[in-house]
Formats: C-alpha cells, structure tokens, sequence
C-alpha cells in the first residue's frame, strides 16, 4: 500500500484554497460594508452637481446632467457670502479650542497633582458630568444667558468652553498626567517651583499628545455642532455653517436641496484637509484615552 510522506501531507492544496476562499469571503464582505457606508457620501457628493429637479427623481449615483449652479446660488442663497458663516464657523471653533486647552489642562492638574480636601469627589462629579443628558442644561442655561443679553453673540458657545465643562478632556488629560513621574514636580518644588510654575514649565510640555487630542476633537465637534448654535444663533449674520445649511431649505417646498448639498460639500472641505494633516495625531490621540 502506498503512504504519503510528510512532505506530500504539508503540500496538499486543500487547506491552502480553503484559506483563500476565506480571505476572498471576508475581503469581499469589507468591501460591501465600505461601498455601504460611503454610499450616503457619494450620493451627496454627485448630487451637488446635478440640477435640482433631477436630485430626488434619479436617486442614481451616475447623473445624466452635470451643473454648478448649485454652487453660484448656494453662496449667495442667504443674501450674503457664504464666506461669512464660514468666518463664523472659525471664530467658534478656534475661541472653543483655547477655552478647552486653557480650562481642561489647569483643571486636569489640579485634580491628577495637588492634594485638597474632597478632591476625588470633585473628580466623581467631573466623571458623572459625561452621563448627564445636554438636553438637561439646555433650558436653564438659555435662561441664564438671556437674562445676561447673551443671545445672538458667541458668548453661550464659548464661556463654558472657559469653565472645563467638557469632562471628556478633563478625564483624558488627567488619566495622561497620571503617567507623568512625580519626580519631574519634585524637582520643580526643590528649585523653588510653585503649583503654577511647575505645570507651566514641567507638566504642560510633556502633555503635548493629550492637548494635540483635545484640539482635533473639539474641531471636528465643533465644527459640525448644529444644536447648540441653533438654540442661540437666530440673526443670519451670526449663524454658523450647520446652522445656514439648515435655513436654506424651505420645510413645505423643499426647493434649495441642491444649494443645500453644494454648500454641504463645501463645509466638508475644512473638516478633510484637518483630518489628513492631523491624522497621525489623531490615532495617537485615540490609543492616549486608554491609558491608565
């Protein structure tokens, strides 16, 4: 009786194109989740081209008509440049970076560093801050501001930004200080260092990864808020992106959908060439909230 030798067992074909066939299997599943997931994208983008009367009618991503009047009207569709909203959009987004480096970083320190009395039950606080619904906030913190004239300016946009109220950072940062060694304060304090001093010149260098995450988060969040400027922002001058994209579609006509799109693919622009000069920062920044 013949034998197979070990060789002839190892080269056998059969595992081989079953490993194959699963490789394709799952290579082609990615690929139908991808083409799923970007459709919306696609969609959006190829129906910025095409003439309003044809958007909801040929839901197609392959248009018969190409156009850029959607553009032209879109940028002047609210009887002003669409330059100004994203102006607008700029002097939020950059006014909320500062306020959550400037605000999350000192409050961070105070609670990863020095030693007062309840200090872990202000953390506790901070920590079940993330679980608490906005919605909660959003009457009271209307009213406040109101009695204040603070409508219509980007005041109620930005002074929370001041008061370390996004809690995510404040966690973020001090989970990263915590991996700091307590030597570098010690030898601060020996110098003659103060508590200020010693996170100016010490600790806030070396936190140069958490802040790096703190400033591409809170544009993209930024950016892209559409609720709170909503409840703030009813003057056209001071509405920012979301917000004018919003207004120019009229609820009972629906006209303005292709502006609506070309001025959509527009405000995308900013939010891209960010993510791709940041992107490594951003990875970096995602593995930092895990550590301990």
């Amino acid at each position: 009786m013949a034998t197979l030798t070990a060789g002839e067992v190892i080269s056998s074909p059969a595992p081989v194109r079953q490993g194959r066939f699963r490789s394709v299997l799952k290579h082609t599943g990615l690929l139908v989740f991808v083409a799923f997931m970007i459709y919306p994208l696609v969609w959006m983008v190829v129906s910025a081209f095409k003439p309003p009367e044809q958007i909801l009618t040929e839901p197609g991503i392959i248009p018969s008509d190409l156009t850029f009047e959607n553009f032209k009207e879109g940028w002047h569709a609210l009887n002003r440049p669409f330059s100004v909203f994203f102006v607008n959009s700029l002097i939020v987004t950059l006014g909320s970076i500062a306020g959550n480096l400037f605000s999350c970083s000192l409050t961070a320190y105070a609670l990863a560093r020095l030693q007062f009395r309840m200090r872990k039950v202000y953390f506790a606080i901070t920590l079940a801050s993330v679980m608490l619904p906005f919605h909660v906030l959003v009457i009271p913190q209307y009213i406040f501001f109101s009695q204040l004239d603070l409508v219509n300016t980007y005041w109620p946009l930005l002074i929370p930004k001041f008061l370390a109220t996004d809690a995510f950072f404040v966690f973020l940062m001090v989970q990263f200080i915590r991996t700091l060694p307590r030597e570098l304060d010690r030898a601060a304090w020996i110098d003659g260092a103060g508590p200020f001093l010693t996170f100016w010149y010490v600790v806030l260098p070396l936190m140069r990864p958490a802040l790096v995450t703190t400033t591409i988060f809170t544009f993209i969040w930024t950016w892209n808020d559409f609720f709170v400027p909503l409840i703030y922002l009813t003057r056209t001058k001071v509405f920012t992106v979301p917000v004018a994209l919003n207004s120019m579609v009229d609820s009972e006509t629906q006209s303005g959908v292709g502006m609506l799109f070309a001025m959509s693919l527009l405000s995308l622009v900013p939010i891209l060439i960010f993510f791709a000069v940041a992107q490594k920062y951003l990875i970096r920044g995602i593995a930092t909230t895990g550590l301990k």
